[in-house]
Formats: structure tokens, C-alpha cells, sequence
């Protein structure tokens, strides 16, 4: 996960934690020269505090946690100047010029996103939907285009998911929904009104909730099973499309399925080789 984002979120840290952690966030620009005397002089904490928080945040210690943030705000800062997510291009561009830009707001974008993706919420997650009875998936509007996309590519390897709102049936959906099933949800935002009900209702009834989402303040987080963050800079409304948010949650999607096929690989590699035959020279061939 991104170290940023785990400085905004806090969790599980202690209020000697969130104070250093406050500071951090405040005062970026100085964080690549601070010395740890300093830090713990500015917060009124200790060195072994600081040492605690990078370690909860899986350094060995300051200078690991030091070295990686300042290379992530680095990072985070040259894609910022490189395109901006809500207007990525102008009137006065060129053909080529809005190519290479929208070419690299994707690029940006997925960078962004690996490097925000949490690998211990991943690899659960995949694992859950794997063994999942049936898949249940909540998405609107340009995220249940992601949504159909993820489903196409479930059915490569025999698991099959219902787009939960395609049909205005999402309730009826929902209470069909058990606790040997699992529920995926793709929101933006993640502030639905809708989702909010379901999610506290999955949570009642021990039904399994994946939670997609752009914000880590999302009210859907705490009640989710797992959730998988991806937070892009773009605005709710200004902005010509949801390209950077979007090609953030195909990637976390994909990255997901990815797992999932390779958890049992050469079975999923030895059907599909068997089901290219039926559909390429055999039985089921249509062209």
C-alpha cells in the first residue's frame, strides 16, 4: 500500500502515531532532509515512537521509511506535472500531442495504483471470490463497465458473476446473497447510499464483502471482509471523464483475477487448452 495513504488512513495507530503522522503529511517538502531528533522534537514524541510507526508501516526502521516516502512523493509529484487526471488535454492540441497524453494519464494512473495496491488484502480477496458459491457484483455507471469486463474474464476460468444492478433487481439480489457467496463492490466514491445499506446488511448476516474503492475515507471500508484502494487525483464532478480512476480499477481487477488464475494455474492453463479445442476445431467451432 502506499505510504501515504496509510498515513491518511491510520489505522490501528495509536495517538502518539497519528500526531507524528499528522506532521508528515503537513510538512512533506522537509521530510527527505529531517533528522529523526528533529521529527521527534516537532511532534513531542520520542525516536523510539517514530521507529515504532515505521515499522507498523513495514520498515525495518526511520531511514527505509524515510528513503521509500520521499521516492513515492517524488514519484506521486512527476506524474502530477505530467498530466492532470481532470483535463488532460486542451483546445489547442494536437491530434498526437492528446494521444500521448491520454497514453501517459494511463500509464501514470496504473503506476499509481500498483503502487497504492495492498498485496495482504489482494491475495485474500482473490482467494475469497475463488471460493465463493456464487459472485455478486455492485457497480454503477462507468465502474460496471469495469464490472463486465472483470465478469468476462471470470468465465476463462469456470467462475461465473451476476451484475447485482443491471436490472434494478439489486435488493432482490442482495437478500438472495448468504454467507457462502460474496459480494464485490466497485464504487468511486464508495459514499452510495444504496451500497452503505447493503454493505451494513452483508455485515449483519456474515455475508463476505469486497470493497473497491478511490476513497480511503469510505464509509463501505469498515464493514467490508477486504477492500483494495486505489486513489487517483481526480475530482468528483470537474473533470472530462473518469479516465485515471478507471484505468486504475481495470488494472486492480485484472491484478485480481491475475491472482486468482495463478493459484491454480496449471489446472486453469490445462482447461483452457482443452476448451480451445472444443471451441477452435471442435464441437462448439461457430465460424
Amino acid at each position: 500500500m502506499s505510504i501515504l495513504i496509510a498515513l491518511k488512513q491510520q489505522t490501528d495507530f495509536t495517538s502518539t502515531e497519528q500526531r507524528i503522522g499528522h506532521y508528515i503529511l503537513a510538512h512533506l517538502n522537509q521530510l527527505p532532509t529531517v533528522l529523526i531528533k528533529d521529527l521527534a522534537a516537532k511532534t513531542y514524541t520520542s525516536h523510539s515512537a517514530i521507529i515504532r510507526l515505521a515499522q507498523k508501516l513495514g520498515f525495518h526502521g526511520f531511514r527505509d521509511f524515510q528513503r521509500a516516502l520521499t521516492t513515492e512523493i517524488v514519484t506521486q509529484e512527476q506524474q502530477a506535472a505530467t498530466v492532470d487526471a481532470n483535463f488532460p488535454f486542451s483546445a489547442s492540441d494536437s491530434v498526437t500531442t492528446i494521444s500521448q497524453k491520454m497514453a501517459s494519464l494511463t500509464v501514470n494512473a496504473i503506476q499509481t495504483a500498483q503502487q497504492q495496491l495492498d498485496t495482504t488484502q489482494l491475495a485474500p480477496a482473490a482467494d475469497l471470490l475463488a471460493r465463493a458459491n456464487r459472485i455478486f457484483i455492485f457497480s454503477q455507471g462507468d465502474s460496471q463497465l469495469r464490472a463486465r469486463s472483470f465478469q468476462n474474464k471470470l468465465v476463462k476460468i469456470n467462475r461465473f458473476a451476476l451484475i447485482a444492478e443491471e436490472y434494478a433487481d439489486e435488493a432482490w439480489n442482495a437478500a438472495n446473497l448468504t454467507s457462502k457467496d460474496c459480494a464485490l463492490i466497485i464504487s468511486y466514491a464508495g459514499t452510495t447510499k444504496i451500497h452503505q445499506q447493503f454493505v451494513a446488511y452483508f455485515y449483519e448476516h456474515k455475508v463476505p464483502v469486497i470493497v473497491l474503492t478511490d476513497n480511503p475515507q469510505s464509509p463501505l471500508i469498515d464493514q467490508a471482509t477486504y477492500h483494495l484502494l486505489t486513489v487517483q487525483d481526480e475530482y468528483n464532478f470537474a473533470k472530462i471523464g473518469t479516465f485515471a480512476s478507471q484505468a486504475a480499477f481495470e488494472y486492480v481487477l485484472d491484478s485480481l483475477f491475475a491472482v486468482m488464475y495463478a493459484q491454480d494455474f496449471h489446472n486453469h492453463l490445462q482447461d483452457l487448452q482443452q476448451k480451445q479445442q472444443l471451441i477452435q476445431n471442435g464441437p462448439l467451432t461457430t465460424k
